[in-house]
């Protein structure tokens, strides 16, 4: 029984797949791309307060701005501060809102138009006569309209840097007005839910 147990023994350490020579498992090293996500990801994450900076010194810019300010706190997941010393992060935009006139026309038209006639006549040796009656009228009735519609349309892009310097996200969005607010704050209302939505995407796990 020793011998056998020794030429068993000795089998066994042998075998490439043998418990005795397998290679412990190294784990992989993570990539850069998705090690880089990941910073991202946590720095994202942790932001709380905010601090919104100038979009611009001219009059669409500035209401671009409080706009997206508003949005932000009525989201309640931020804390908008006037302390730049104090915020996690800087919010910073480019704004643009332009104004366009666009022409519409349309036109109708209806013709109406008739016409009646009669002819008799007779003839004899030593006479012949005719006699005829013709009566012919039109109408024409033309209808146009031309409008002229105001569009504004606001684009703005933004970018969040954490406290350190790192941008941690951006987005472009724009705008043409929707139903019950203009295009400026229909932007704005679009740049905090894209936010939220990468936030709550991150959140889960799930890459942006």
């Amino acid at each position: 029984m020793g011998y056998l147990t020794s030429l068993v023994l000795a089998g066994l350490i042998a075998l490439p797949g043998s418990v005795a020579h397998r290679p412990q498992q190294q784990p992989s090293p993570q990539s850069p791309a998705s090690s880089t996500d990941a910073e991202l990801a946590g720095k994202v994450l942790k932001v709380r307060r905010i601090y919104v900076e100038s979009f611009g010194d001219d009059k669409a810019s500035k209401i671009l701005q409080a706009m997206v300010i508003n949005s932000l706190a009525a989201s309640k997941r931020f804390i908008l501060t006037e302390n730049k010393e104090k915020a996690d992060a800087v919010l910073k935009g480019t704004a643009i809102e332009k104004t366009s006139q666009e022409v519409h026309a349309s036109g109708e038209a209806t013709t109406v138009a008739g016409a009646a006639g009669t002819i008799s006549g007779s003839a004899n040796r030593s006479s012949a006569s005719v006699t005829g009656a013709s009566v012919a009228h039109a109408a024409s009735i033309e209808d146009s309209v031309l409008a002229t519609e105001t569009i504004d349309r606001a684009a703005v892009a933004v970018r969040l840097v954490a406290a350190d310097g790192d941008l941690i996200w951006a987005t472009t969005q724009e705008s043409k007005g929707a139903k019950f607010k203009g295009a400026s704050a229909d932007v704005a209302d679009k740049v905090v839910k894209q936010l939220l939505h990468d936030i709550e995407r991150l959140e889960r796990g799930y890459p942006r």
